[in-house]
């Protein structure tokens, strides 16, 4: 039989359930099929796109190990994508297709019209944890509140487990490496792993689509034996203490190798888990902040799966249809420049824009501040961020912005208004993370660089920075106002 394996955002293979089948079915081959005017739409950041070239060619190398060519086809969109494949499986005779799901509206869409040309496409899940549609309420229906997902979640995972497909017998990823004195990633490492995609062995990733540098993350190979096992013994019984400081490095940095497919959740729980066993059972274990930000995960995908609307930039919340929020294309630059007169919102903002990627703690202050002390539409802010980070992701995203606009699901009440200068005394009291991202403040004093202007104002001297684009008490009112 002639099988073949179709790589989409799956870029790895352990834990990989259409990639096993292949094997067990003889596939000799994979294809990727690039679709550059889609990911256009879809607004892919570039740095995204270098590291996805990346592990493309890490994928490539790994797939010739276990005998399967891997082979690169160039097509527009989605619509040409089938045509594309549709045409190789003609020529080539194919008789199956074995591929990974995809929750999104126009790639779920695309899997229809590939099962309606008559391709026999066989699709597995292991983009989530438990599996879409597994985690109901007694009326079989999707949570619409976070905590009691979280417990079903849990209680299900304790009565199953979970499912995690076998690695190929060549494949590294199979066992955790040895500890390393790596350091945790967070888009500021210095270490170099790049690949250089112009030395592929296997096929041309001339993608068509800009590239920026993604050399500050290393490939995923050096993650798994390295940074994950260190993570898991030092790091993930502080990450409850650490995860909100954003001058150092308390997070895991996984999530840009999550949002391409090179590194299974399904995998990092269970590794999680063999290690505290506990984690389970006990949610004030001291690695369970880390597991909830899994299961935040699944939750915001699995919602995407039962409401595809959000895809389509709706309010989860239909109540907030009737908002008109103020297009202030002015404002919303200076937001986007990292120019609002608010240092931790502006240095957050060159930390995207300079890294692209931002600490979530961050991700909530910035988004709040342009949904409620702007009051700009946050499908705006979505997309500039889904355009800059290399961790984007379409369920993440837009559950996070949404939560911070108030119309998401399980979102913060819109009375709840981040205050950015608490914001930053709170988690960067000495003010590191802002002298790192705007040496425009570097030698104010740790007590005035939370809100500079009136210390500025005394040192003309030393004002190289910009005013407040507004009033935080007066933005606030504005705000509840305008919710009510």
């Amino acid at each position: 039989m002639n099988n073949i394996l179709w790589v989409r955002r799956d870029l790895r293979t352990h834990d990989n359930p259409a990639l096993l089948a292949a094997i067990e079915n003889g596939a000799t081959c994979a294809v990727f099929i690039s679709t550059p005017k889609q990911w256009e739409q879809h607004h892919l950041a570039p740095m995204k796109a270098d590291l996805m070239c990346r592990h493309l060619q890490l994928l490539s190398e790994q797939l010739d190990e276990l005998g399967i060519k891997f082979i690169h086809i160039t097509a527009t969109d989605f619509a040409d994508q089938v045509t594309q494949l549709q045409a190789y499986c003609s020529d080539n005779n194919v008789e199956k297709i074995f591929a990974n799901t995809e929750p999104e509206c126009d790639e779920l869409k695309r899997d229809q019209a590939v099962i309606e040309r008559g391709l026999p496409l066989e699709l597995f899940q292991s983009d989530t944890i438990v599996p879409v549609g597994k985690v109901l309420n007694k009326q079989g229906e999707m949570f619409k509140v976070f905590t009691p997902f979280k417990n079903a979640w849990l209680k299900r995972v304790q009565q199953t487990g979970i499912e995690c497909s076998p690695s190929p017998p060549s494949d590294s990823t199979s066992t955790l490496g040895p500890v390393s004195n790596h350091s945790d990633i967070d888009g500021n490492s210095k270490a170099n792993h790049h690949l250089d995609i112009s030395a592929e062995s296997s096929g041309n990733f001339d993608i068509g689509y800009p590239r920026e540098s993604s050399d500050r993350w290393p490939l995923s190979e050096t993650v798994i034996k390295q940074v994950i096992p260190e993570f898991l013994v030092n790091k993930v019984s502080s990450y409850h203490d650490n995860r909100d400081i954003p001058s150092i490095k308390g997070t895991s940095g996984l999530s840009p190798y999550l949002a391409i497919g090179a590194i299974s959740p399904r995998w990092l729980a269970i590794q999680l888990i063999q290690q505290n066993p506990e984690v389970l059972f006990d949610t004030q274990h001291s690695a369970f902040s880390w597991l909830n930000e899994l299961i935040w995960r699944d939750f915001y995908k699995h919602l995407l799966f039962h409401y595809p609307q959000l895809a389509k930039g709706s309010n989860f919340q239909t109540k907030y249809d009737g908002l008109i929020w103020h297009p202030d294309h002015q404002n919303f630059k200076a937001w986007c420049e990292g120019k609002t007169g608010y240092p931790i919102v502006d240095a957050a903002m060159r930390q995207l824009t300079t890294t692209g990627w931002m600490h979530n703690r961050l991700r909530m202050i910035v988004a709040s501040f342009l949904t409620k002390h702007l009051l700009i539409d946050w499908r705006w802010g979505e997309r500039f961020f889904i355009s800059h980070l290399i961790d984007g992701d379409l369920s993440a995203n837009n559950g996070g912005w949404q939560w911070a606009a108030s119309t998401g699901c399980d979102a913060q009440p819109y009375f709840r208004i981040f205050n950015p200068i608490t914001q930053s005394e709170r988690f960067d009291p000495k003010g590191i993370f802002i002298r790192r991202y705007l040496p425009e403040l570097a030698d104010l004093p740790d007590k005035d660089i939370h809100f500079p202007h009136d210390y500025l104002k005394k040192h003309p001297d030393q004002d190289k920075y910009w005013a407040p684009i507004v009033e935080h008490k007066q933005a606030r009112l504005r705000a509840l106002t305008f919710f009510k």
